[in-house]
């Protein structure tokens, strides 16, 4: 049905949860899977009188810093993926928010299947905070199965 699974985390108990049910599917539905975390943007940075960045996101140490805390995320996810026999591969995106970053991957990988969680927020919580996952529901061209 899906051959190419896309399961979207972030390390936190709940994207963890979601991982696990993505994999569930996948070793049914004998599917490849990629798992991805994304990296936002860096905030901080100043510019200089031509207007050319400087500052912590310009240095070499600033991508070596976000490549390894994405495989502190993505190591124990393939861990698992290889423990329940799934072949799985490790997708970071560097400088999207989630909800970028996940889109790009789907055109890329070319994805049939979106595993991602939510935290459910409502109202005026999810107004202020925004919502990823929503972002990814109405924006993309694959289904989407969110995790609560």
């Amino acid at each position: 049905m899906y051959a190419r699974i896309l399961i979207a985390i972030d390390g936190s108990d709940l994207s963890l949860r979601g991982l696990e049910h993505g994999l569930e599917l996948a070793a049914k539905l004998g599917s490849k899977v990629d798992i991805l975390t994304v990296s936002e943007p860096w905030a901080g940075g100043m510019t200089d009188v031509q207007g050319w960045t400087v500052g912590y996101e310009s240095g070499p140490e600033y991508r070596a810093e976000r490549e390894a805390s994405a495989n502190l995320i993505l190591q124990p996810a393939l861990d698992r993926a290889a423990q329940m026999e799934v072949d799985a591969t490790p997708v970071h995106v560097l400088d999207r928010y989630a909800a970028e970053g996940i889109l790009e991957t789907i055109a890329e990988r070319g994805s049939e299947l979106v595993v991602m969680t939510s935290h459910g927020r409502r109202g005026l919580t999810r107004v202020l905070l925004g919502s990823q996952t929503v972002e990814v529901l109405t924006r993309s061209t694959v289904p989407v199965l969110v995790v609560r």
